[in-house]
């Protein structure tokens, strides 16, 4: 079984803020698979669905950001999925300010680089071994809060922008389920100098 969390704040204020990409793009798979509606289970919204002939399952954390790992501790031990299979079996999505609005990193392990949703679930698992795809929100403008601005939507002329990258999170994710991180990396990471 493949799965795949997205992070972001529950409730209808955060629909739309950078903070909830994460969020987005399970939505836009979730539309793709034709998928029913999510079950509340584990602290998530958790879809269950097919794809490349692999089961896949969909989480969605409902625990707001920064205490995301309760969630995805709890669905880990609850699938059993070892903690040395994690880099085959899951994928964390979630925002990143250090990357430009619209580009795409996938990275197989590593530190969390800042994301507190993505650290609370690498603490929580005991591993850095977590495949995670991050997406570009861009950079607070002059002097605004970081915290502000990932809780803020994104501004009409990036409206765009912000569609095309979550189509394009959606299809590394599927490509992801089928063949692996290493042709994921491959195909979406735009260049190697990242």
């Amino acid at each position: 079984m493949k799965v795949v969390v997205g992070l972001g704040n529950p409730g209808s204020q955060y629909s739309g803020t950078r903070h909830n990409v994460g969020f987005d793009v399970i939505d836009e798979l979730a539309r793709r698979w034709q998928l029913a509606k999510p079950q509340l289970k584990f602290q998530a919204e958790l879809r269950d669905g097919n794809f490349g002939g692999h089961k896949v399952l969909l989480v969605t954390p409902q625990t707001f950001m920064n205490r995301s790992g309760e969630s995805v501790q709890q669905i880990v031990r609850f699938y059993q999925v070892p903690t040395e299979t994690l880099s085959d079996s899951m994928v964390v999505i979630c925002d990143d300010m250090n990357l430009p609005l619209g580009r795409l990193r996938w990275r197989a392990s590593g530190s969390s680089g800042g994301q507190k949703g993505l650290a609370d679930i690498l603490l929580r698992l005991g591993s850095d071994q977590v495949p995670r795809l991050r997406l570009g929100v861009g950079r607070p403008p002059g002097q605004m809060d970081p915290a502000k601005w990932v809780l803020a939507k994104f501004r009409s002329e990036e409206q765009t922008e912000s569609e095309l990258m979550t189509k394009l999170a959606a299809d590394s994710v599927e490509l992801w389920v089928k063949e692996g991180i290493a042709s994921t990396m491959n195909r979406f990471n735009r260049s190697s100098d990242e």
